[in-house]
């Protein structure tokens, strides 16, 4: 996952620390059993500045997945919510849904 202080792997490390704390459920991230196997991950494909290391760009790559894969799947879920169909609407509701008022009735 490259170096933690390099600019790439930082800010997918914040995208996915603030996806977790987004879909999670406790208060204390550092608690999340998820939030450190990635730390665990990212230190342990830390490189040096003098050293090039192919698994480290793979890592990224998959923590880079891994965050699209949690943002897509919470977006999807947003929208699939907001947008559900409810069956069988009635006409006055269809109406205000689309920004209509019905006519009213005469008495």
């Amino acid at each position: 996952m490259a170096s933690i202080s390099t600019k790439p792997a930082l800010v997918t490390l914040r995208q996915l620390l603030s996806e977790l704390r987004k879909q999670g459920s406790s208060s204390k991230l550092a608690e999340n059993q998820m939030v450190q196997y990635i730390f665990r991950e990212y230190r342990k494909y830390q490189t040096t500045d003098q050293q090039l290391c192919k698994a480290a760009d793979e890592m990224h790559f998959r923590a880079k997945s891994y965050y699209d894969y949690l943002h897509h799947s919470r977006r999807y879920k947003e929208i699939n919510a907001e947008f559900k169909g409810k069956g069988e609407r009635s006409v006055e509701e269809t109406a205000r849904m689309v920004g209509f008022k019905m006519p009213h009735e005469p008495k």
